[in-house]
């Protein structure tokens, strides 16, 4: 008899927790059970495998249940037990209920007509005669019942339009109270002005007209990344269909007869087979600092390498489980990769192997960043912040102060401080030369979910710019902050729902942030306020500027990727 060990129920039960989200929970089971030690390939336990085992296992003790009745009338049987009988009564006990059940449904049935017979006809007859009349009154309650619905359901609908003008005017009392709170809080910060923000939706003079809006169609699932190639309006885009794509879309603007036509798309497939269809999300992809190859991490656990024309250059096997992020370094000769199995792999390039593997985290690995062309930084569900060099068996340094999952890490330009962010509800900026944070932003009212650094200040093309840091939080803002007084500068408060992606424009004078309300906004960094806005049909989940800052890509729940025409 086929059996499950207790490793491999705790295996499946930790990536139940982590797939549902209960990320502490699987943080805890993982350390106790010993996850990271565990032999198991992550690559074939498909996401749900507990559900499926419970649904399975349910399945069989119908089956179970219903094999030695002898009854030979066996429809609905199913329907008798409930799925915690299921799992409390044993075999025999499931059968005496199937059993008790039938016995009583047959003696409310009418008895068959026995034609030899003809009293026990007149009796069924009547009993016929019975059983119409009581369909029949039957229908008459249903009716009535019906009619007492439809009744109801009316006046709770007249109930709820006479409510919502009060709940909107309520709304957005409300909303001016919290802005107003907002902007005191502010002031009294920094001494800053109230900020401008567009809000006639009727006709918005900062709205990006859909002339300037080019729609990429051709993905079948989410549109969880994207990416601008550094070196010419090229756009990788990665889903949850198992496939990347790379879009030429040219240097003109999105409404000139150069782009009317469909834009050249290549399709970058991660499945052979159907086999691995569960473990098929496109999670990360990075270009090459020359825009020759394109780097992309899979749910199926393996980094794949591709060149400009579409082609798989290689496939790099390592890591026991879903790719979360990876990243070339500014030479190119080596890509580093995180992954749920907890551990950062370097991969040779060139030789297509991986060079060494970094086992210093006890949760999964969330996110990785190059300081330079040999060291690194990862961080973790584990709280905590490593960074590592290649060839060197221990990390250089680490950072704690976090009190909860690490979910961004990103170096500045010239690689001397270190950004963070945390589902603590802080950002903290470290340096090498101590152990504690210099710096630690709590203004946040809730998890940040990543942070971007201005291509501004010391090794920048911008060198006597500020250098600033912005951090999108679930708290649907934005913070601008002022690195070297360790101060928040501006809070951007343009959006109504978490806000999953920031991305500054290549002359660091405006930011782009996309959120699950629907809303792409391009803000005037100096100015603090909405110069560009467009709503669109669903949640987004990355932004991204070309290398020119003319045009902004942006990844959509509903599928599609938009590239929006934004000179300013």
């Amino acid at each position: 008899m086929i059996s499950i060990t207790s490793a491999e129920l705790n295996y499946v039960v930790f990536r139940y927790l982590h797939e549902s989200g209960f990320s502490h929970s699987a943080f805890a089971l993982g350390y106790e059970a010993g996850i990271n030690k565990s032999t198991i390939d992550g690559n074939l336990v498909p996401p749900g495998a507990l559900v499926t085992f419970v649904q399975k296992g349910i399945q069989y003790l119908e089956l179970e249940a219903n094999l030695s009745n002898d009854d030979t009338d066996m429809d609905e049987d199913f329907q008798f037990l409930q799925p915690l009988d299921l799992i409390t009564k044993d075999v025999y006990e499931l059968q005496k209920i199937i059993k008790e059940k039938k016995e009583k449904l047959q003696k409310d049935k009418p008895r068959r007509k026995d034609k030899a017979n003809v009293d026990h006809e007149r009796d069924n007859e009547r009993e016929s005669a019975r059983e119409r009349e009581k369909e029949k009154q039957q229908k008459q309650k249903e009716r009535e019942r019906d009619r007492e619905r439809s009744e109801k359901n009316k006046e709770k609908e007249k109930r709820k339009d006479r409510e919502k003008p009060r709940e909107d005017i309520m709304d957005v009392k409300l909303s001016g109270e919290k802005d107003a709170a907002r902007r005191e809080e502010n002031g009294k910060a920094g001494d800053l002005e109230p900020m401008e923000i567009c809000t006639d939706s009727t006709s918005l003079p900062c709205e990006i007209p859909s002339c300037d809006v080019m729609v990429l169609e051709g993905h079948t699932s989410e549109v969880f990344v994207c990416a601008w190639s550094p070196e010419e309006s090229v756009l990788a885009s990665g889903a949850g269909d198992s496939t990347a794509r790379i879009w030429t879309i040219g240097d003109g603007p999105c409404n000139s007869t150069i782009q009317r036509g469909p834009p050249n798309v290549v399709v970058l497939k991660h499945l052979r087979s159907r086999a691995t269809e569960n473990n098929k999300d496109v999670t990360t992809l990075d270009w090459n600092g020359e825009g020759t190859l394109l780097a992309t991490g899979s749910y199926d656990g393996q980094a794949r390498i591709w060149n400009r024309a579409g082609e798989l250059v290689s496939t790099l096997h390592k890591h026991k489980g879903p790719i979360f992020s990876l990243k070339w370094n500014k030479k190119g000769d080596y890509l580093l990769s995180s992954s749920v199995d907890t551990t950062a792999v370097v991969w040779d390039v060139k030789s297509g192997e991986w060079k060494q593997q970094f086992e210093f985290h006890s949760g999964p690995a969330l996110d990785v960043d190059w300081r330079n062309n040999n060291s690194f930084a990862t961080c973790s569900s584990d709280s905590l912040i490593h960074v590592c060099k290649v060839g060197e068996n221990r990390p250089v340094k680490t950072f704690s102060g976090h009190q909860s999952e690490v979910n961004a890490i990103k170096w500045d330009p010239s690689g001397s401080l270190l950004a963070s962010c945390s589902d603590d509800g802080t950002a903290k900026i470290w340096s090498m030369k101590q152990d504690t944070c210099l710096h630690d932003f709590r203004e946040h009212g809730k998890e940040i979910y990543t942070i971007k650094w201005s291509p501004t200040g010391s090794g920048t093309s911008n060198p006597n710019k500020q250098l600033l840091l912005a951090s999108a939080s679930f708290d649907s803002t934005v913070k601008l902050w002022d690195v070297e007084l360790g101060r928040l500068l501006h809070s951007l408060n343009g959006h109504r729902d978490p806000v999953y992606s920031v991305a500054f424009s290549p002359n660091g004078e405006y930011l782009a942030s996309g959120s699950l309300d629907k809303h792409l906004n391009i803000w005037s960094v100096k100015e603090a306020k909405i110069v560009r806005t467009y709503k669109g049909n669903a949640g987004m989940f990355e932004v991204c500027w070309d290398k020119e800052g003319n045009k902004v890509a942006a990844c959509y729940a509903n599928n599609v990727v938009c590239v929006f025409d934004v000179r300013l």
